[in-house]
C-alpha cells in the first residue's frame, strides 16, 4: 500500500482551506481510504484513486501528493 495528501490550491468550495488538508491510503487491491484533516474530520472510502480525484480534484485545483518511501 502507499500512503498519500490531498493537496488544495485553491479551496473551490471554501470549506476545507488549501494546503493538505486530507491524508490517505491506497491499498494493494487499489481502493482508497482518505482522512479529512479539518476541523470536522471524517473518513471517506473509494473504489479508486481516479474516483477519489473525480469527487475532490475539482478540475486539477487539488491534487494527490505520494508520500516517498524512505
Amino acid at each position: 500500500m502507499r500512503t498519500f495528501y490531498l493537496v488544495r490550491d485553491v479551496d473551490v468550495s471554501g470549506v476545507s482551506g488549501t494546503g493538505k488538508p486530507a491524508q490517505g491510503v491506497e491499498f494493494d487491491d487499489g481502493t482508497c481510504a482518505m482522512r479529512w484533516l479539518t476541523p470536522t474530520p471524517s473518513t471517506g472510502f473509494y473504489d479508486s484513486i481516479e474516483d477519489l480525484i473525480f469527487i475532490h480534484g475539482h478540475n486539477g485545483a487539488t491534487r494527490v501528493e505520494w508520500e516517498v518511501e524512505e
